[in-house]
């Protein structure tokens, strides 16, 4: 199985939906002068929308700078976005973006903190997504 990395702002609710999937991850520190996470093997990666009301900003900035790594973006296979639905066409827009940026998947989006129903669908998604992934380089 691969790990997980994620974002969380000072808000939380990321923070708050990774710990109630109750896996290991790897968080992305928000102070830009703290040390980037160095995952070791394929990971998914969790990630808010900050985007304003035109979709720009949409990745935190923090995001960006991890995936501007060459090392740690050969490693992502898959994200996971969350959102705000008030947010109309923009919801979990920061999923969208880096799926098309790193040619990977888009594997779910919730909103907020997300839910009991969004914690067991990611954690069930997790397991056979996981289950797929070729074993061979």
């Amino acid at each position: 199985m691969g790990g997980l990395v994620y974002y969380s702002s000072a808000s939380g609710n990321t923070a708050r939906f990774v710990a109630a999937l109750g896996l290991s991850a790897a968080r992305i520190p928000i102070r830009p002068a703290d040390p980037m996470p160095a995952p070791a093997l394929p990971y998914v990666l969790i990630c808010p929308t900050f985007a304003d009301g035109m979709g720009r900003g949409a990745v935190p900035k923090q995001v960006i700078a991890f995936l501007n790594d060459p090392a740690r973006r050969a490693l992502i296979r898959g994200v996971i976005a969350g959102g705000n639905r008030n947010f109309g066409e923009t919801y979990a827009l920061a999923g969208k973006v880096i799926a098309a940026k790193c040619a990977i998947p888009v594997l779910y989006s919730f909103e907020l903190a997300g839910t009991e129903t969004d914690v067991t669908r990611v954690r069930a998604g997790l397991d056979r997504f996981w289950g797929t992934e070729c074993l061979t380089p």
